[in-house]
């Protein structure tokens, strides 16, 4: 199973889903008099959105909810895509989940969700 790395930390609950946008962000865009485009485009950056499966271990469930919950500017992060690594220096934006049951272990959730954002655009050859 491919795991999630965070500043170097692994964390082995499953991801099921991971989702790659690629934004095309400017500096500057408008339309000239003339009616054209102008655009200063600073770059592409790759930004995922991720789900993860159910974690029966309530302990490692919370280090991975308090490590993307924190409130920490940017991470290293390393996420598994095409049978390699990718791993680029982002920040987590969004983070979500729902509670699933009580158990004598502890509160167990399910259907965690965070948004990862890259800081720097992508380097295309």
């Amino acid at each position: 199973m491919a795991k999630l790395y965070i500043d170097g930390v692994s964390y082995g609950t499953p991801i099921v889903a991971l989702k790659r946008t690629a934004d095309v962000l400017d500096k500057k865009a408008g339309r000239t008099e003339d009616g054209d485009m102008y655009r200063e485009v600073i770059g592409t950056y790759i930004n995922y959105t991720c789900s993860f499966g159910y974690e029966n271990n309530v302990s490692d469930y919370n280090a991975l909810f308090n490590v993307l919950a924190s409130p920490t500017a940017f991470h290293t992060i390393k996420l598994p895509i095409s049978n390699e690594y990718c791993c680029f220096t982002g920040y987590i934006s969004s983070v979500s989940d729902e509670i699933d049951r009580e158990e004598a272990d502890g509160t167990h959730f399910k259907a965690l969700t965070c948004s990862f954002k890259a800081k720097l655009p992508a380097i295309y050859a």
